[in-house]
């Protein structure tokens, strides 16, 4: 029997089902916020103005078919053809194309404004606070999220590492904003667990002698370290934090 075998069959007597699943570790966020926006998509009465901005591919379009849902982008970027972060990048139905600081719509004109994963990727995100100001009406609702921390992602377009509760609770209320709710995007070990994920998955497309501790990583270290966190929930290291505010 070859090492390999080997270890995978541990793996498999350890967990039946998580051999070679470990797709769900590699970008933890993602289903974290789609979850919290199906539940604030439902909260917002139906025909109400939505305006989704820096909308991207408009993951959150479905979720809002009963409102009235516009998309904004500066739509400038073209992908990522190579490294970890490659993505392949198409752009859905924008109907405002603008800079994020000056959005061509009138003031107090939308009772919600959607904007998920765009701070980190804008170089003033205060300066776009206040034109989110500007443009939510008068009880109107933000929804927003960005990391704490992450990996460079949609080159060149990428200036900031995160933001934390403070610059949220800061600015928000800088700019005629209360009632400010932030949730993270999962703990210090799913955070972890996904940096295991994605070390192993590197090592999985190197030499061969770093392939087998790559899949180590992958299917057993990464699937424990996830599990700790049932019982031990640290937030300080959280990928992200997701927003919800209100115009005053």
């Amino acid at each position: 029997m070859s090492i390999y075998q080997a270890v995978k069959n541990i793996c498999v007597r350890y967990n039946d089902n998580h051999f070679e699943t470990g797709l769900q570790y590699a970008n933890i966020a993602a289903p974290i916020r789609t979850i919290w926006m199906k539940n604030q998509a439902k909260k917002i009465p139906p025909k109400s103005k939505v305006l989704d901005i820096g909308a991207g591919m408009c993951p959150y379009k479905k979720l809002f078919d009963h409102c009235k849902y516009t998309t904004h982008d500066f739509a400038q970027y073209s992908g990522t053809k190579t490294g970890p972060a490659a993505d392949e990048w198409n752009y859905g139905h924008i109907d405002v194309v603008s800079d994020i600081n000056n959005i061509p719509v009138e003031n107090n004109s939308f009772d919600v404004i959607v904007c998920t994963e765009v701070f980190e990727h804008i170089p003033e995100p205060i300066k776009a606070i206040k034109e989110f100001s500007r443009i939510l009406k008068k009880g109107g609702k933000l929804l927003l999220s960005a990391p704490l921390a992450s990996g460079l992602h949609q080159e060149p377009y990428h200036f900031y590492g995160g933001f934390t509760p403070h610059f949220y609770k800061k600015f928000l209320s800088e700019s005629s904003f209360k009632n400010v709710i932030i949730k993270p995007e999962g703990g210090l070990f799913r955070h972890v667990a996904q940096e295991i994920y994605r070390v192993g998955a590197e090592l999985g497309q190197r030499e061969k002698k770093h392939r087998l501790f790559g899949w180590i990583l992958r299917n057993i270290i990464t699937k424990i370290v996830w599990d700790l966190e049932k019982t031990i929930y640290v937030t300080e290291f959280t990928a992200g934090y997701m927003v919800e505010a209100t115009k005053i």
